[in-house]
C-alpha cells in the first residue's frame, strides 16, 4: 500500500513514519541471468544452477547488488511523492547482506522514512530499509538509502 504525498511540505510531515511493506516479488533465475549480463558478473554461484547445487548455498543465489537494485522498484510501492520536479538517488550510508537470496525466493521491502532534511532546492530523505526473504530467519539486505526531491 503506497503513501502518496503532494510536494515537499507534505513529505516533511512524514519524517519518522513507518512506510509499511511492499508486495513480495520472486527472484527468478532469469532475473539473475539478466543482471549478470548487465554487469558482467557471471560467477557460477549466480548463473550455473547445476554447479550451485553443490556450492555453499545449495542453489544459485542472487547477486547482492541485484537485491540492492530492487530497492527502488520496491520503494516506489511504499511512497509516491508528487508535485516535485526531480527525484534522484543520492547514495547509501550503509548496506549489509545478512542472508543470500536463493533463486525462487520472494523478497519485499519494509521501510521507514527516518528523516527529511533541507538541501538547496529541495529535501534529502533518509530511508531505513530491510529487504526480507519470505520465510527467512534473516533479511537479505539492511540498508540506509538517501534520495533527493527537488521543488
Amino acid at each position: 500500500m503506497s503513501i502518496t504525498v503532494n510536494g515537499i511540505d507534505e513529505l516533511k510531515k512524514l519524517a519518522g513514519t513507518d512506510l509499511g511493506a511492499s508486495e513480495w516479488i520472486e527472484v527468478t533465475q532469469e532475473r539473475i541471468n539478466t543482471f549478470a549480463d548487465a554487469t558482467g558478473d557471471h560467477q557460477w554461484i549466480h548463473v550455473d544452477p547445476e554447479r550451485a547445487k553443490e556450492g555453499p548455498f545449495g542453489a544459485p543465489i542472487a547477486h547482492g547488488y541485484l537485491t540492492l537494485s530492487l530497492f527502488i522498484p520496491l520503494f516506489t510501492e511504499l511512497l509516491d511523492v508528487e508535485g516535485v520536479s526531480t527525484k534522484v538517488n543520492y547514495g547509501l550510508n550503509k548496506v549489509r547482506f545478512p542472508s543470500p537470496v536463493k533463486v525462487g525466493s520472494k523478497i519485499r521491502l519494509v521501510g521507514k522514512l527516518a528523516s527529511v532534511e533541507d538541501v538547496p532546492g529541495g529535501v534529502q530523505i533518509t530511508v531505513d530499509g530491510t529487504i526480507e526473504i519470505e520465510g527467512g530467519a534473516k533479511p537479505a539486505a539492511v540498508l540506509q538509502s538517501l534520495s533527493r526531491f527537488y521543488a
